[in-house]
């Protein structure tokens, strides 16, 4: 949730971890923080309230905080409310160990009660404080050395970390521990570097190293040592990043989210061929071979949020096309309702991060229970990437923006090539319609192009309703699923309330809600559902609803119902999610930007769930 960048080198610190900040600000942004050892050896602290902007403006962008070595923070608040004594770093009562800290940890309270009880003072209101001090504890009363202080404190605490800490004693020094919660750490030209997510360091280096849970990382000037909780220093394998660093810039887009729209096209395209082989699928790089497919009975979609959404179509897809029958959990609910999973069963883990606590509690359950487990991840070297039995990734490169657009639209793909290869192992896809799907696969990015030509109409619409107080989403089979997604969208960036329903349960006690001038998006791509669909929005209209249809080309009777319409481009069934989101996409963006909100940093939420 939050984001932590280091840096220890010869150019100074406090300009370079600023600028690593500032990719990391959609991770939380309510407070920031850094630390800087001056030339003095004296660890200097600056912490501000609110954004990322105010704390560079209080060290005239870095400029007045000296020094070569230091760590920074930018906060989204768990314990406590947005202020700077709840801002990190977090110091011991003698600032002999400074801290930032990604997580939460469960019991602060009884390690606070103790430390008190030793004579140890708190000054803010965060889980944090209570962790550098039990590490300044143990530091001091058995006189031992960072390695063994942030052992003893790893064993001692419980719930989910990423700890990037400075010991007074030992200058030129940054020590890291890890446990669930995200951490990267690069080196270049005698230069070290850390942070919680690869943007923030991805423009001074592209050679990383992914510290594992449970684990202990010595930084200093050009190297990295790392141990386990027993002490003995562990070998690590360098990995290459081959993002682009101006793929997580602008690029001339006012927001990060539009850009990240338009950039589907080529998420969805890079996705689809890196499993494209002579023109067939392949899966060969998940680990998953043909003879295991044929084997799976059940699936299990577990994730949460937008990649949840893409499990609900998944469901629809993969029944339909494989007939394996599948179950979507919200990872937060499947680990507390002691799943019953059944033989030659698949849990998919579906995450953009690979780090998304519950889901990644979800994917150890699955193993605990001997159940087999794929992850569907955007990071490569992620924890669900690495902790799965089969990892598919996803190639929609960085996404800044908390409202996810292109990673969703890879989630998609994925999802799609799985059951059109489970359908084929298990011979119910035959050749031609194989070819046929492949086809209409190859065609979807030049079709989101097309859709994304039509945005100044989905422009002026969004702004007639910027101000509505409540809107709803209808549609039918894996139009509903479309719905969750579009209506997530919108209320996470619009602010405005905001459901999706199955449009058959409509007379079951959502109508209502129904009044004079309320939105009701309708979406109506399944030919077969059409009329249905069409009646269920004619009842919302005779109780005063204002419609907005999403429908595909050639089924323009659609005007004689909806006030305004939208169409997408003619595809198979199984794939116009990846259509018919697009619209939803567009609208809920401008309808963010009529209201003046800030877009890709949408309050209260971050782009990691790193925590419960």
């Amino acid at each position: 949730m939050c984001g932590i960048v280091g840096f220890i080198g010869n150019q100074q610190a406090a300009p370079i971890l600023l600028e690593g900040l500032e990719k990391l600000e959609y991770r939380g942004y309510d407070s920031a923080g850094l630390a800087v050892r001056n030339e003095s050896n004296k660890i200097e602290i600056v912490k501000a309230k609110g954004r990322l902007k105010t704390l560079a403006a209080k060290t005239n962008d870095g400029i007045s905080l000296a020094g070569t070595c230091g760590i920074g923070h930018t906060r989204w608040a768990t314990h406590g409310e947005p202020s700077e004594d709840n801002a990190h770093p977090h110091i011991s009562d003698d600032s002999c160990v400074v801290a930032v800290h990604n997580g939460i940890i469960e019991n602060y309270q009884e390690i606070r009660e103790k430390l008190q009880k030793k004579g140890y003072t708190f000054y803010s209101q965060t889980d944090t404080e209570a962790a550098v001090k039990l590490i300044d504890y143990y530091y001091k009363k058995y006189n031992i050395g960072p390695i063994d202080a942030l052992n003893k404190t790893m064993v001692r605490i419980r719930g989910s970390y990423a700890l990037a800490v400075m010991f007074d004693d030992y200058p030129g020094e940054i020590w890291v521990a890890r446990k669930d919660s995200p951490m990267v750490i690069g080196i270049n030209n005698g230069e070290t570097f850390v942070a919680s997510d690869v943007p923030a360091i991805l423009k001074f280096t592209r050679n990383v190293y992914y510290i594992g849970n449970m684990e202990i990382a010595k930084l200093q000037k050009g190297e990295v040592h790392f141990y386990n909780l027993d002490g003995d220093e562990i070998q690590k394998e360098l990995t290459e990043i081959k993002w682009d660093a101006e793929v997580a810039e602008k690029g001339g887009f006012e927001h990060f989210m539009m850009k990240e729209i338009h950039e589907q096209p080529k998420a969805v395209s890079d996705t689809l061929n890196y499993y494209l082989l002579d023109g067939k699928i392949n899966l060969s790089e998940t680990g998953m071979t043909e003879e295991r497919l044929k084997q799976f009975e059940r699936i299990y979609i577990v994730a949460c949020g937008s990649a949840y959404h893409v499990g609900i179509v998944g469901k629809y897809v993969i029944e339909e096309l494989a007939g394996i029958p599948v179950e979507v959990d919200f990872a937060s609910e499947f680990r507390y309702r002691n799943p019953r999973m059944i033989k030659n069963s698949l849990v998919i883990i579906i995450s953009q991060s690979g780090e998304t606590a519950d889901s990644l509690a979800a994917l150890r359950l699955a193993k605990e229970c001997g159940t087999e487990t794929l992850g569907i991840v955007n990071v490569l070297g992620s924890s669900i990437a690495r902790e799965a039995d089969y990892v598919m990734y996803t190639y929609a490169g960085p996404e800044i923006s908390v409202a996810t657009t292109k990673a969703y639209s890879a989630q998609l793909i994925a999802i799609y090539l799985l059951a059109m290869q489970l359908a084929i192992s298990k011979g119910l896809l035959s050749e031609d319609d194989r070819e046929e799907l492949m086809k209409e696969l190859e065609s979807l990015p030049d079709k989101i192009n097309k859709i994304l030509e039509d945005k100044e109409r989905i422009q002026w619409f969004a702004s007639k309703y910027a101000n509505a107080k409540s809107i709803f989403f209808i549609g039918r089979g894996i139009d509903y699923g479309i719905c969750l997604e579009g209506s997530l969208k919108l209320k996470e960036i619009s602010y405005i309330h905001s459901e999706a329903y199955a449009a058959g349960e409509l007379k079951h006690g959502t109508i209502s809600l129904i009044e004079d001038g309320t939105l009701v998006i309708g979406v109506l791509t399944r030919g077969e559902l059409f009329e249905k669909s069409i009646s269920n929005m004619v009842e919302v209209k005779s109780r005063g609803a204002y419609l907005m249809g999403v429908t595909t080309y050639g089924n323009y009777s659609m005007e004689e119902t909806a006030d305004f319409s939208v169409y997408v481009p003619k595809t198979a069934q199984y794939f116009t999610t990846s259509l018919a989101v697009i619209p939803l996409q567009l609208l809920a963006y401008y309808v963010s930007v009529a209201k003046g909100l800030d877009v890709d940093k949408p309050r209260n939420l971050a782009k990691s769930v790193t925590v419960e």
